[in-house]
């Protein structure tokens, strides 16, 4: 009998030992299964707020002059992408001068046959900061003409953010600068950028306020 109440004894003292640190362990089991999808949560918050960032910068046009784009048909954002630059150029009545001095210089199917360009569209109040008398002359000067045009078209695709601190060849094997972040770009420290990121099918457009000329 003795024996037995020794044993009793034993058991219920070893249960009492026991039962605080398996409670124990639950609590901590169940916190720490608590805690994780907060910290998912937080991760998914994180991950999800920085492509919708790039995609704003990277993909789409920006710009005081991209509200004067028009909102349909071949002269708009969509209608520009699906033609070739120098079509999509005379589809946008801001670009009307600049497609004329195109024409005139010859470049139209090299403009359109090009892969993979840049082109700073200078806008028809670009051209009218120069005299007229002046500009009369560069455009039936088809040489001279088709250096300042091919100036401003370098061989290859520029993103916003290329344009931050570069400098570039162009066509005409002359270089430019580019500058600025943002929405806010120059070029040669002279031209502003006023509707960017303007996408044809063989080309990414920059329209410019001021026209570039050859060094």
């Amino acid at each position: 009998m003795n024996g037995m109440k020794i044993r009793r004894t034993a058991i219920a003292v070893t249960a009492a030992a026991l039962l605080p640190l398996s409670l124990a362990a639950c609590s901590d089991s169940d916190s720490d299964t608590k805690a994780a999808p907060s910290s998912a949560a937080d991760d998914r918050g994180q991950t999800s707020a920085t492509p919708t960032e790039d995609a704003m910068t990277d993909d789409q046009p920006f710009g005081p002059a991209c509200a004067g784009v028009p909102k349909e048909g071949a002269g708009s954002f969509d209608g520009m992408a699906k033609d070739p630059v120098a079509t999509a150029a005379s589809n946008n009545p801001a670009l009307s001068t600049l497609v004329t001095a195109v024409k005139k210089a010859g470049l139209v199917d090299t403009l359109n046959s090009a892969e993979n360009i840049t082109v700073f569209a200078p806008t028809n109040d670009a051209f009218a900061k120069i005299p007229k008398a002046d500009l009369d002359k560069v455009l039936a000067d088809k040489a001279t003409l088709t250096k300042i045009l091919t100036y401003h078209v370098v061989g290859q695709k520029l993103t916003p953010k290329q344009l931050e601190n570069g400098s570039f060849e162009t066509l005409q094997k002359g270089m430019i600068t580019t500058e600025g972040s943002g929405e806010s770009y120059t070029v040669s420290d002279t031209s502003k950028v006023v509707c960017g990121n303007v996408k044809t099918s063989n080309a990414n457009v920059y329209i410019v306020d001021t026209v570039l000329m050859p060094k």
